[in-house]
């Protein structure tokens, strides 16, 4: 390999290294801080998720699960996953996206909140009980944050060196290391 496809393959993992530690951060902030709320759902998120589901499929069945189960504990642990697996570089590209659809939604639910012109709801709540002690994000400023992590996101699944399904070498030495330990010796 050339200096010049070295230098820039050193470029694409130090720009991806950079973009999984961010978004990593992130989640592992929004998950975290939405987990230790226990249970605690965004009443904005609700209003959104009421505005464009169809009154059929909002069944009470289905708001239940929406906002008793999907929003309170699913979401945050996937938040907590993806950040950990963002920070630990494991699959950067499966994962960044696997971000996607999340951030996606996150932008849409900041997006349509916006658009309504409502101020019921301040703060978007999105890092849970981290902004009762370091302060509160508005819907604008939330925004802003999604839509950086998305394009971080694209920056990993377009420029990160290595496969699909790569993963770091300590990793894969872990992997050799387990699969030696497993082989009966004769």
């Amino acid at each position: 390999m050339s200096n010049i496809g070295k230098k820039s393959e050193r470029a694409r993992s130090i720009a991806s290294l950079v973009a999984s530690i961010l978004i990593g951060l992130t989640l592992l902030l929004a998950g975290s801080g939405k987990a230790f709320g226990f249970g605690e759902m965004p009443g904005q998120t609700m209003q959104f998720i009421g505005a464009i589901l169809p009154d059929a499929f909002l069944t009470p069945g289905v708001a239940h699960f929406i906002g008793d189960i999907f929003f309170p504990y699913i979401i945050p642990w996937t938040e907590l996953a993806l950040g950990l697996l963002f920070i630990l570089r494991v699959w950067p590209r499966l994962i960044a996206a696997l971000s996607l659809p999340l951030t996606v939604a996150f932008m849409a639910n900041n997006s349509w909140y916006i658009s309504q012109g409502k101020m019921k709801f301040t703060s978007c709540e999105c890092f849970g009980v981290w902004e009762e002690m370091f302060g509160t994000l508005t819907h604008v400023q939330s925004l802003s944050i999604d839509i950086v992590l998305f394009a971080l996101a694209l920056v990993i699944i377009f420029i990160h060196p290595g496969g699909f399904l790569s993963s770091p070498p300590w990793l894969e030495k872990l992997g050799k290391r387990v699969e030696r330990r497993a082989k009966p010796t004769t």
